[in-house]
């Protein structure tokens, strides 16, 4: 099949854009507005973008908070403090990932929500889930928009510089090699369907040369 997104019918029961660009790692961001109010929500349009210095970035669609609201809570409250953490999603932290992912009123602490342990941050003021193995302690760099089809096509490009860098020892061997397996990570596919990374699904591939 063939089809020009936007323009010709892909014909399917879903848009399967989403189901194409996979694995998609997931950006579980915490972030505190001006009041100190904590937010946690999960981004699957999430990626590493550079390695020195580290840096992240996830794509935020329009909110819900109003009619008027083109902006999630994540990204305002980032653009406004200037810092956010990357919380690792994990297969044992699954349902209270998806339970963030609720829309719920700005004053509601997802945290709490979910029954999450809050963990105070060392770089930045946002708390970190303490139940994740890994942290990226973030610095908001800019964000960049993106044309949307339609107004209410509103995304927008949050880019973070990684400052701190939280890893559970548990999760290092001792040869200092971060144990993916054991963490088992998760990672967004298309419709409603997610993968877990473990230590059957990982092999290694050396570069030639």
């Amino acid at each position: 099949m063939y089809y020009e997104p936007g323009k010709t019918d892909h014909g399917l029961s879903k848009n399967p854009f989403n189901s194409l660009v996979i694995p998609r790692p997931i950006g579980w961001v915490s972030s505190v507005d001006v009041g100190g109010i904590v937010n946690l929500a999960p981004y699957s349009f999430f990626n590493a973008v550079s390695y020195r210095p580290p840096t992240v970035m996830f794509s935020a669609s329009r909110g819900a908070s109003s009619p008027d609201d083109n902006h999630k809570d994540s990204q305002r409250n980032i653009e406004e403090t200037g810092e956010f953490v990357c919380n690792l999603t994990t297969w044992d932290t699954r349902k209270a990932m998806n339970a963030t992912s609720a829309s719920v009123a700005k004053d509601v602490d997802e945290l709490a929500l979910a029954g999450l342990t809050s963990e105070a941050s060392q770089a930045v003021k946002p708390p970190r889930v303490a139940e994740a193995p890994v942290h990226l302690e973030c610095k908001y760099l800019k964000t960049v928009e993106l044309p949307g089809d339609t107004p209410n096509d509103a995304y927008c490009v949050i880019f973070g510089q990684v400052v701190g860098v939280n890893i559970r020892d548990e999760f290092i061997t001792d040869d200092g090699i971060v144990d993916v397996g054991k963490m088992r990570p998760i990672a967004r596919l298309g419709y409603q369907d997610y993968a877990v990374v473990n230590s059957d699904t990982i092999f290694t591939l050396h570069r030639p040369g």
